[in-house]
């Protein structure tokens, strides 16, 4: 029998993202609108999508997209405008978390000048 490894085949990052390969600011903007998109899936649960075409004031097909998970094409500032109608209040935290990053360009910047 074979001498099989439970050892990973790729290294993570401990983020998903990261691990897809999008930069640091295509991750955070995703990160943002996932979290706002999950919020308005929570608070929608209390509606029927009859009342949330009211509610939104968007046509059924709208409202079914947007219960189904199809937001690529969804902006931030719509799913804002859906989370405000819904009685959402948007809090923000903003945290580095990621500050080697900055670091990194920054040194960056030096050796090239």
């Amino acid at each position: 029998m074979k001498n099989v490894s439970n050892k990973p085949t790729h290294v993570t990052h401990g983020n998903v993202l990261d691990d897809l390969g999008f930069s640091p600011e295509q991750a955070t903007a995703l990160k943002f609108k996932a979290e706002l998109y999950q919020a308005i899936l929570k608070y929608s649960q209390n509606y029927s999508q009859k009342d949330l075409q009211v509610i939104l004031g968007e046509p059924q097909p709208r409202v079914s997209e947007l219960l189904n998970g199809k937001i690529a094409n969804k902006s931030v500032d719509k799913l804002l405008h859906y989370a405000g109608r819904l009685g959402i209040e948007a809090k923000t935290k903003f945290v580095q978390t990621r500050k080697e990053i900055v670091e990194k360009e920054l040194a960056m910047a030096d050796t090239s000048a």
